[in-house]
């Protein structure tokens, strides 16, 4: 399906408008799948960026006042604008980030999701009334929208995450300011039209590209308006942003990096394990922060379960993410390849069996062939690091207290696998792990309607569910007296 002119902006959209920026130059948007430049995009000047804090200003108090009802009819919208081009969205997913189009049109719907989800909870920020303890007065509770937000989310689900964001910002009563990845902007574009054509008034929502990330986030997050961050993205950008953010003060939501364990205990069914392992490694060729890093099989299933995930890995269909027969595509640039290589590679060095895969194949494109390594020593550097890419580690235990100890000895603690063929044995495992989120027999841990987190570095707050909603609201307490 050909992707109409609608869902191909690629200027800056501030206040309801396309504008082209302040500045002259623009940033290429490429192709992974081949390396070739899909089209270039606007490239805002700090400037630009407080354009559009004035925009979102500008109409605050106009959008707060917008009855919660009908702040859900115009997300309903939009949810129902995503799913009638969903394939369009899909395609356009596929292009500018390479991932295959089986998991693009998935990250449609789930992004799409979010506005439904959103515009249900809209009408459900209840607050409270109580009466005080020494009985001199009431309790009154409230949720107001905090303010201008600033949404900054990365390249891997360029639609899921924007609309994660934007959905409980604007449900809260909020306006915003998105900041996607260069990488991959078409996307957060693409949104910015629908959510427009669904009725969201001019300067709710703006989006802006930049190639001075740094000295614009530094912008927005010094202007008093602004009062929220909402950030996806890698810890070590997460630090630096709360200590900019901390000059004002800012609330901040952080969704991190992760370290994900997947727990194969001895009494585990292997071939639900291995259907679990293929979605929670594989989707989006591992580049996900929720994605299987660290698959720790009990030694007396060890060997057999490898040989089933090499044998899945092997036969997996590496190619552009457009091609419909792709169940591999490329990795969003050539930096992450060499990253990967150099991950594989050390753990080899240090005794690591490769089973299948470990090299980059020679074509315009950067792929990553998918590989799985047995018997990986525990002080390989991939352990350790999150490895974005397609690289299944496994890790040979005895003990199900050092699989939990192995698990929890990392800064991370996004999310966490365990399969067991007792319900109340991997409960107790999934209990005792340092973890916002764990999937018991089940490959996929994310959605709308669950509250989406880490703990430890992995992050601040929660995304999804009603807690996404109370993110960008203050509660505002007023002593009555009746």
């Amino acid at each position: 399906m050909a992707i109409t002119e609608t869902l191909y902006r690629n200027d800056l959209f501030i206040d309801g408008s396309w504008l082209p920026g302040s500045r002259a130059k623009r940033i290429d948007v490429v192709n992974p799948s081949d390396d070739t430049v899909i089209t270039t995009v606007a490239d805002a000047s700090p400037e630009d960026a407080a354009s559009a804090v004035d925009a979102a200003a500008g109409v605050l108090e106009s959008w707060s006042a917008v009855p919660p009802r009908q702040r859900a009819e115009i997300l309903r919208r939009a949810f129902e604008l995503m799913t009638e081009r969903a394939e369009e969205l899909a395609q356009l997913i596929s292009l500018e980030n390479g991932k295959s189009l089986a998991d693009a049109r998935s990250e449609i719907g789930y992004a799409a999701e979010f506005f439904r989800w959103y515009s249900e909870e809209a009408v459900r920020i209840l607050g409270e009334i109580s009466l005080a303890p020494a009985g001199a007065n009431r309790i009154l509770v409230q949720h107001q929208p905090i303010g201008v937000c600033l949404l900054v989310t990365p390249w891997n689900f360029p639609a899921a995450m924007a609309t994660r964001k934007i959905a409980p910002a604007l449900a809260a009563g909020c306006t915003t300011v998105l900041k996607p990845a260069t990488a991959t902007p078409l996307t957060a574009y693409a949104i910015a039209e629908i959510l427009a054509e669904a009725g969201v008034p001019a300067g709710v929502v703006n989006v802006i590209t930049t190639s001075s990330t740094s000295e614009v986030i530094n912008k927005l997050l010094h202007d008093p308006r602004v009062r929220k961050l909402s950030f996806t993205g890698s810890t070590e950008v997460g630090r630096v942003l709360l200590h900019e953010a901390a000059d004002q003060v800012i609330k901040c939501s952080m969704e991190l990096g992760g370290n994900a364990p997947f727990i194969v205990l001895a009494d585990a069914d292997l071939d639900k394990a291995l259907e679990g392992v293929m979605v929670a490694k594989m989707r989006n060729g591992g580049q996900a922060c929720t994605a299987a890093n660290r698959i720790y099989v009990h030694s007396s299933l060890h060997d057999r379960f490898a040989r089933m995930i090499a044998d899945r890995f092997a036969s997996l269909v590496v190619g552009p993410g457009t091609d419909d027969q792709t169940q591999c595509g490329p990795l969003v640039d050539h930096a992450s390849v060499n990253k990967v290589i150099d991950l594989i590679d050390d753990a080899c060095d240090r005794g690591a069996q490769l089973l299948v895969g470990g090299s980059a194949p020679e074509r315009a494109g950067s792929y990553c062939l998918p590989t799985v390594l047995a018997n990986v020593p525990p002080e390989s550097r991939l352990v350790a690091e999150e490895i974005f890419g397609p690289v299944a580690a496994l890790i040979p235990f005895e003990d199900t207290a050092d699989a939990i100890a192995a698990a929890n000895n990392t800064e991370y603690g996004l999310s966490a696998y365990v399969y067991s063929g007792d319900l109340a044995n991997g409960l107790r495992v999934a209990e005792k792990l340092e973890s916002g989120m764990v999937a018991v027999n089940r490959g996929l841990v994310s959605d709308p309607a669950a509250p989406f987190g880490g703990v430890k570095q992995s992050g601040l707050g929660r995304e999804g569910a009603h807690h996404g909603m109370l993110e960008f609201t203050e509660a505002k307490y007023i002593a009555v007296d009746w």
